[in-house]
């Protein structure tokens, strides 16, 4: 248990110091305190996605919490906005201090097993039927940019059926170096109209059946693509990102954010 509660002070004090250094106003001012402070809520979300726990209903249990574990549910989906904003601050810190080369690609977020796509109710306003590298599911898309030392500079949600060129041009606008992507990200259009001479160009590895010469420094540049695959598998197998559980839009949505920002506090 010292080693629990000491994990979670760790987590809590990062959280204390991103509110104070963003000078965020989370604390409730008005009808009656909260059992638990909402940075302590944020922080407990943290602890649940930093150590590989499945449900919250576990986390209620491990720290015996005063309130019910519906008040501790709410409050957690509620205060996830907050988790979204310290992500944004450290995304813009990763930002300005990124490696030159960056790299960009999407994953599938499934939100049910396929079996029940058709009858899914909870998130069937967001997500829609798509075809990934697994097959059909039924869920979101969810577009990343790492640099090469694997820091996330940015993330966007779309449907599963979205296309990645156009995400591709929104989350990367603001945002200069050698972008390294996969076949799927292959435009003439795109590479034109994202090039910014001295600034910032996109190499788009060719299909293997496509006429196309590669130098050695584009060749060696594919070869790091892999590297945001590392992302993704991580956050998918330790950081609990792609979950089934959530009976509200409020708890996927919450259950992404904390998740994204336990890996990059981690």
């Amino acid at each position: 248990m010292k080693t629990v509660i000491k994990i979670y002070d760790n987590t809590l004090a990062k959280v204390k110091f991103f509110i104070k250094q963003s000078n965020l106003k989370i604390s409730k001012s008005t009808g009656r305190p909260l059992t638990i402070k909402p940075e302590e809520t944020i922080a407990l979300s943290l602890f649940k996605h930093s150590q590989g726990i499945e449900t919250k209903k576990s986390v209620w249990q491990i720290f015996n919490l005063k309130c019910s574990y519906k008040t501790m549910v709410v409050n957690m989906n509620k205060l996830a906005v907050w988790a979204l904003v310290i992500f944004q601050v450290i995304l813009r810190w990763n930002q300005k201090h990124s490696h030159p080369v960056k790299h960009t690609d999407s994953t599938d977020i499934p939100v049910c097993l396929p079996k029940n796509g058709r009858h899914h109710q909870t998130m069937k306003e967001l997500a829609t039927w798509a075809h990934g590298p697994k097959g059909w599911y039924y869920g979101l898309k969810m577009s990343l940019t790492a640099d090469l030392n694997r820091n996330v500079l940015a993330v966007r949600f779309s449907s599963g059926n979205s296309d990645d060129r156009q995400t591709f041009k929104k989350m990367n606008a603001d945002m200069t170096g050698i972008f390294v992507a996969d076949a799927g990200y292959i435009s003439k259009d795109l590479e034109r109209d994202f090039y910014i001479e001295n600034k910032r160009i996109l190499f788009a590895k060719p299909r293997a059946n496509m006429k196309r010469i590669a130098t050695e420094f584009q060749t060696r540049l594919y070869g790091t693509r892999m590297q945001i695959e590392l992302n993704f598998r991580n956050l998918k197998m330790f950081y609990g990102l792609e979950t089934s559980l959530p009976r509200s839009i409020d708890g996927y949505l919450g259950n992404y954010s904390y998740s994204l920002l336990a890996y990059v506090l981690a």
